[in-house]
């Protein structure tokens, strides 16, 4: 058990994101921060492309203070890096991380957590993707698909459920569980560490940079 240490998550919105706050949690970590890298503009988040509105939404249903770093992808590891600082002033210790099983992005996380002194903790790290898309589920977790590769997954997915037919269904697709190649992603609207359920009323379905999204326009915390 980590003993209430104080530490932030690295918040895409996301499956991953959100079940590694979940089993973070559960070790005995003090989360007292969720870390979103946005664009230049603030206007959107850079990982997943989600609404910067949107993931301040989360933060407000799951009560746990965020914060967001504008930063292009050539100054992506500079920014973060000023961002780890600002909560190293409020007394973070370490960094929460959803990653599964990119070698590369592992390296790339405990550099910097190394280089800034922090403790890198991937709960999820080499986890089966499947068995995990079933905990997921089973601990309480409402997602849906908000993004596609165009190639990949047409527009008809989006704003499916991440429950047990959509494993069935990426099964017969052959796709990588959890997406770790980028074939969809997910925002998370309800689970275990959610205080209100967030409730979208009304989106539309854009094209955009050979992808998919989901776009909310209306959308409210119960």
């Amino acid at each position: 058990m980590n003993n209430g240490i104080k530490a932030f998550v690295s918040w895409s919105g996301g499956k991953d994101s959100s079940f590694a706050l979940h089993q973070a949690i559960s070790k005995g970590f003090q989360i007292s921060y969720l870390l979103n890298m946005v664009t230049e503009d603030g206007k959107r988040s850079r990982s997943h492309g989600y609404s910067s509105e949107l993931i301040r939404l989360q933060s407000e249903a799951i009560n746990i203070p965020l914060l967001q770093q504008g930063c292009s992808w050539e100054t992506y590891e500079k920014e973060f890096k000023r961002a780890v600082l600002k909560l190293k002033e409020k007394g973070i210790k370490a960094g929460v991380f959803g990653d599964i099983d990119l070698q590369e992005h592992r390296d790339w996380i405990e550099r910097v957590c190394r280089e800034e002194k922090i403790k890198a903790y991937l709960p999820l790290w080499s986890k089966n993707q499947k068995e995990l898309l079933k905990e997921f589920i089973l601990a309480g977790f409402e997602a849906i698909i908000v993004a596609t590769k165009a190639e990949i997954l047409g527009k008809e997915w989006l704003g499916k459920k991440i429950d047990r037919n959509f494993i069935k269904e990426l099964e017969k697709k052959k796709i990588s569980p959890c997406g770790e190649s980028g074939e969809y992603h997910t925002f998370v609207v309800n689970g275990p560490v959610f205080k209100r359920r967030i409730k979208i009323l009304e989106s539309k379905k854009i094209f955009r940079d050979n992808h998919w999204f989901l776009s909310p326009l209306k959308y409210e915390l119960d």
